[in-house]
């Protein structure tokens, strides 16, 4: 004796989903029966020459015009291809001995290059003008083949002597003992 397995709550759910599915189905042929015919002719979208979208096609007997992929530039122009390994000039900015590295200021264009104790021919210090070449490093460009061109001058500072200094001052003071003396 046993129960049947449809309770009212399960013929009620079952009753609700067919009402669902009938209520879409009317609005589905609504929708077929209101709708302008076309298709995806109405959906399409044209892009004109200037960049404007447009519902009428491109016109094929308009004459386009052909752009060189290599003729197009984004952002920065194309610089001059320049031969990293002439020799050029610089003066450095700053070096450290204890840890062997350093960097260049090319004089020409001021940029500044990373130098290590690897590509030095003779020992540099700073503001020595020097001559260099360019290898590419890992991270940019390295400076190798370095050598002095010049050393840094050295700071004139003009010192009087003490003695001329003593000199001087003990005339002022014999000058102005005479005339003191003449004063009495």
């Amino acid at each position: 004796m046993a129960r049947s397995q449809e309770t009212f709550g399960k013929k009620e759910k079952e009753k609700k989903r067919r009402k669902k599915r009938e209520e879409k189905a009317l609005k589905r042929e609504e929708r077929k029966a209101n709708s302008v015919e076309g298709g995806l002719d109405t959906m399409m979208a044209y892009v004109d020459e200037f960049g404007n979208i447009s519902e009428t096609p491109p016109d094929p007997t308009k004459k386009k015009k052909e752009v060189k992929a290599e003729n197009i530039e984004l952002g920065v122009p194309k610089r001059e291809a320049v031969d990293h390994s002439q020799g050029r000039e610089g003066r450095v900015v700053f070096f450290n001995d204890s840890k062997g590295f350093g960097f260049i200021k090319e004089l020409d264009t001021e940029e500044k290059f990373f130098v290590h104790v690897n590509g030095l021919l003779e020992e540099i210090k700073e503001n020595d003008l020097v001559a260099f070449e360019l290898e590419r490093g890992m991270k940019g460009m390295n400076a190798v083949q370095v050598r002095i061109i010049a050393a840094p001058r050295p700071k004139v500072v003009e010192v009087e002597d003490e003695d001329e200094e003593e000199e001087s001052s003990t005339d002022e003071s014999k000058a102005e003992d005479k005339e003191e003396n003449t004063e009495d």
